[in-house]
């Protein structure tokens, strides 16, 4: 029996090319930077280039945000998402623009997450024996079968009209619903208001301003697809808390475990242009960080809160004597009344110093970058030319406090607790709060900067 073999020809494999495309992004200080990309590259990507061009730390804060100015709105770009795609929806005569930034609560929801869903807001679908804690609560985001309800009062705007309505909604996996009779949950008074596939969220950036919006905590549903400001549908919440739990639980019932891998694999992208090699930034538990006392011959942890206390106070006076010691511009000590007035002007060069900003350029500055606690900035006071604020987040509001100027024997230093605590500039006092929660209500963790592209 004879085998005969066969030819066979198998079709010619024509290679995909993919088409380049430039795209134009946007830093705070509206500098830009042109980049030819392919046409799947996703967000994340574009941010991998950004960081690797500038040689940015990569803490996986940098985002990309959609901002739409004619009506007000703007979005976090999904690290997993198609930039062009996002690009295609946008109306030809739109001056929409893309921004690059840090957002440091993008994720944080997946790292704390009991400040995203307050009790108050939370309700089941079924029954549950004990207490849900709000780990559990982001599981059950994330799975197929369960799901938390999310409810509570937004202002709606009415169709066609300027008027808003106080509206009771409740939120569940298969879209946006509210209440036609008070606070009924009954299926004969819900009534649909908006689903996720075929919508994106964004935040109004100035609500009351734009769409006449009874608070500035506003966010709408927008189609995919380019429409005009009638298919919007706006909705402001009564505070930023109520907001952001209306904002995260949208986006994981929209994204789900999509945006786990994202948080967890941030360098799965297309591009292979990772930032392994680039170290990222110290990140370590608040938790896991303890006082110590290294004046005997073996160290020791300090339990007691008040001899904490006490030896941080004592750090923040040894700083101050050490900034004495600052070396001049030649390599050699300055003198005093000469080191007095740099000291006084040496912060003007730091990332986290603002200069003349108004307290609602802070705030707004702050909210952008993420209400997490200890995002923070310094920058001068409006009402007094010769003091300093610092301000902060803490429990996702944004408190300020004045740093006040006080002379010893002639030299002046910067203090934020009446003088207990005194240091000869900004840069020690800043150093200082970053490892001493002290008068303040959490350590400062994030400075918000404003980058250049």
């Amino acid at each position: 029996m004879s085998l005969s073999a066969r030819r066979v020809t198998l079709p010619a494999i024509t290679p995909i090319v993919l088409q380049k495309r430039v795209i134009k992004v946007y830093s705070e200080d509206e500098t830009s930077r042109a980049l030819e990309v392919p046409s799947d590259i996703t967000a994340r990507d574009v941010c991998q280039l950004l960081i690797l061009k500038n040689h940015y730390i990569d803490d996986h804060s940098w985002t990309l945000f959609e901002h739409l100015p004619h009506i007000g709105l703007e979005r976090t770009i999904e690290d997993h998402e198609l930039v062009i795609e996002v690009l295609s929806n946008w109306g030809m005569e739109e001056e929409n623009k893309l921004y690059f930034r840090k957002n440091y609560a993008k994720y944080e929801f997946f790292k704390n997450p009991m400040y995203f869903f307050p009790e108050h807001m939370v309700s089941f679908a079924t029954e549950f024996n004990g207490e849900i804690s709000p780990t559990q609560i982001l599981q059950m985001f994330l799975s197929s079968s369960t799901y938390p309800e999310i409810h509570g009062f937004l202002h709606a705007k009415e169709q066609g009209k300027k008027s808003w309505k106080r509206i009771y909604f409740l939120l569940r996996r298969s879209g946006l619903y509210f209440s036609t009779k008070g606070t009924s949950k009954e299926p004969r008074h819900l009534q649909f208001f908006s689903e996720f596939g075929n919508s994106d969220i964004y935040v109004s950036l100035a609500g009351k301003k734009k769409h006449g919006a009874p608070t500035n905590y506003g966010f709408c549903f927008k189609p995919n697809k380019a429409g005009g400001p009638r298919d919007l549908k706006m909705l402001c919440a009564e505070e930023e808390q109520s907001r952001t739990c209306w904002v995260t639980a949208i986006r994981l019932l929209k994204y789900g475990m999509q945006l786990y891998q994202n948080y967890m694999h941030p360098y799965q992208g297309r591009s292979g242009c990772s930032s392994q090699s680039v170290s990222p930034m110290r990140s370590i538990s608040e938790n896991s960080l303890v006082a110590m006392d290294f004046s005997g011959q073996k160290s020791r942890v300090i339990e007691n809160p008040t001899e904490a206390l006490s030896v941080a106070v004592e750090e923040g006076l040894a700083w101050r004597k050490k900034g004495c010691l600052r070396l001049g511009t030649h390599g050699s000590p300055t003198a005093s009344s000469q080191s007095s007035a740099t000291n006084m002007a040496i912060h003007r060069s730091q990332p986290w110093f603002h200069h003349k900003i108004s307290r609602e350029e802070a705030q707004r500055l702050i909210i952008q970058q993420g209400l997490v606690d200890g995002v923070f900035l310094v920058r001068d006071s409006q009402s007094n030319p010769k003091t300093f604020v610092l301000s902060m987040s803490h429990g996702q509001k944004i408190k300020h406090f004045q740093i006040i100027p006080v002379e010893d024997d002639g030299e002046m230093f910067h203090t934020l607790d009446d003088g207990h605590t005194r240091f000869t500039d900004l840069i020690q006092l800043v150093e200082f709060y970053q490892l001493n929660k002290g008068v303040l209500p959490c350590k400062l963790k994030h400075y918000c900067a404003r980058i250049a592209l």
